[in-house]
């Protein structure tokens, strides 16, 4: 049970949506929990051993599985692979995919089964192109006239032709869902099998819906009462998770991957417009945050232990932005709560309580700050303790509350969503979607700015520019050293905790509920969940 604007995959940022993509859509290959290379639609996996990786880092060959069908019948070929590279790239399409590209010069297709992609340098990260949830090919077939700024009015968003296992059979955008006695208004998707899947016989499902609405706590009480047979991330109390176990009907399925739940500041002017209309733009800088002392002192006022704790079993606190693999979580790190030290780098920033009102000023400006998040029970009560510790210090917060589907989604033309950051503050879960964290730590550099200019795509939504931080990602881009490649993430991330660039809150374990008849689960936290959902069965 999981909600979703659309079931295309290349600008969907939120995992809702890939969640859904990935049931019709597939990369060229994927990660297992372990961090291994699967393939999908590759026919091998590339190494130097077969001669597909270059010896000199700098390119890599892809071999595609013959006979492959798209849903509609049409041949899959090394055409797709290219228009794919091409439609992601183009900054009219706006895809949060984007950043899984930057290091690539170009993309060939050799012949009707072999892509060749040519990176700008030695590239240690020669997986990542169409590789996981960020490797989704598309048909040119379907979405070639689509490859401009008409690109989110794409019929086969709500129509896709994948080579995945199901179809789409029917995409509604209002239904319901009776869960007990409460109706719950939803978005409904219904899959089939394909009929041009590659291993048909093995489905074991004759229809595989999906369907959103409500808040994680309605999709728990779904999966206890045997409504649903799955729920997408329950980020809900432990005492709701104990709710869902004790009903005899479903488990919760828990496992730790890179997503970390933090606070992010805002780097730009929200409040400001430019001459065309753009707000939170590059031009004008946040009036308060970027004195690196208020921000330290809204970190040092964030109690991480209270956070862990409304999460139960699937939340421990973190100083880190960057967690996994665990090769390249830093050591170096550490989060404090201190209201004391809070109150004391304010009054060194100049901000105090000129009126008596209980809120600093400075200039005869307010310290009064927006903090906005998507509706859910946890983040709710997160937001709360936070609002309610933030005014203790003298700062004053309003809470701003999005629906999920909204404020997760990718949408450019939707001013509530994390991109366009039209707040102070804002809390989500993200992480590297791959067990090589390059395409993630880029969200950090200036040129990575999410603006009007690059549709909203970049991944930089805080959009903090540090000329340190940017040298220090570009050294990790080319250097082949496995450990020298770590210390520099690394680097980075106490880079960014050091000067207090985001307030990482906890690692966020992803974690659903089944029913206990549902067999072949296996997640990866480098992939949607739904990523073999080919093996997805019924115990007998």
């Amino acid at each position: 049970m999981a909600s979703a604007k659309h079931t295309e995959p290349t600008p969907s940022a939120g995992i809702k949506d890939q969640t859904a993509s990935r049931i019709v859509y597939e990369p060229l290959a994927s990660f297992d929990a372990e961090g291994r290379l699967v393939h999908f639609l590759a026919a091998e996996i590339p190494s130097l051993e077969n001669g597909q990786v270059a010896p000199d880092g700098r390119s890599v060959t892809w071999k595609l599985r013959p006979g492959i069908k798209w849903s509609d019948g049409v041949p899959f070929t090394a055409k797709d692979v290219l228009f794919t590279y091409q439609y992601i790239v183009n900054e009219d399409v706006g895809s949060s995919s984007a950043g899984s590209y930057k290091s690539v010069a170009k993309v060939e297709a050799l012949d009707n089964l072999t892509v060749k992609v040519t990176f700008k340098d030695v590239n240690p990260a020669w997986s990542l192109p169409f590789v996981g949830v960020q490797g989704m090919i598309i048909p040119e077939h379907v979405f070639g006239q689509y490859n401009n700024k008409d690109a989110a009015s794409a019929p086969a968003n709500l129509a896709p032709v994948g080579t995945g296992p199901y179809r789409l059979k029917e995409f509604r955008t209002e239904d319901v869902l009776l869960i007990g006695e409460d109706v719950v208004n939803t978005v409904k998707i219904i899959f089939e099998p394909n009929p041009e899947y590659r291993d048909r016989d093995s489905l074991a499902f004759k229809q595989v819906t999906l369907q959103g609405g409500g808040d994680a706590r309605t999709a728990a009480n779904a999966v206890s009462e045997g409504i649903v047979d799955y729920a997408w991330n329950l980020q809900v109390g432990e005492a709701d998770l104990r709710s869902l176990e004790t009903k005899g009907v479903g488990r919760v399925e828990l496992y730790w991957g890179s997503y970390v739940e933090r606070i992010m500041l805002n780097f730009t002017d929200p409040r400001r417009e430019t001459a065309d209309g753009e707000r939170a733009s590059v031009e004008f800088p946040h009036p308060i945050l970027t004195d690196r002392r208020v921000r330290q002192a809204l970190a040092a006022a964030v109690d991480r232990r209270k956070a862990a704790e409304l999460h139960g079993r699937s939340g421990r606190a973190t100083a880190n932005l960057l967690v996994a693999p665990a090769a390249f979580a830093s050591p170096n790190t550490k989060w404090e709560f201190n209201l004391d030290k809070a109150r004391a780098l304010l009054d060194e920033a100049g901000w105090r309580d000129t009126d008596g009102d209980g809120v600093r000023d400075k200039d005869g400006v307010p310290l009064a700050l927006v903090f906005q998040t998507s509706i859910n029970p946890v983040r709710e009560a997160t937001q709360d303790f936070i609002k309610a510790d933030f005014g203790s210090i003298g700062v004053r917060v309003e809470n701003k509350l999005i629906d999920s589907s909204i404020f997760l989604g990718s949408s450019p033309d939707n001013t509530n969503t994390r991109r366009h950051f039209y707040a102070d503050l804002e809390e989500f879960a993200y992480g590297n979607k791959g067990p090589d964290p390059g395409s993630y730590m880029i969200g950090w550099t200036c040129a990575e700015a999410a603006q009007k200019k690059n549709n909203w795509s970049g991944t930089n939504w805080a959009r903090y520019c540090n000329p340190e931080y940017d040298a220090l990602f570009q050294a990790s881009a080319t250097e082949v050293d496995p450990e020298k490649r770590g210390a520099l993430f690394m680097a980075m991330n106490d880079l960014l905790i050091a000067d207090a660039a985001v307030i990482p809150l906890i690692e966020w374990a992803y974690t659903s509920g089944l029913r206990n008849d549902i067999a072949g689960y296996d997640p990866t936290p480098w992939d949607a969940e739904t990523w073999d959902i080919a093996k997805w069965h019924r115990k007998k």
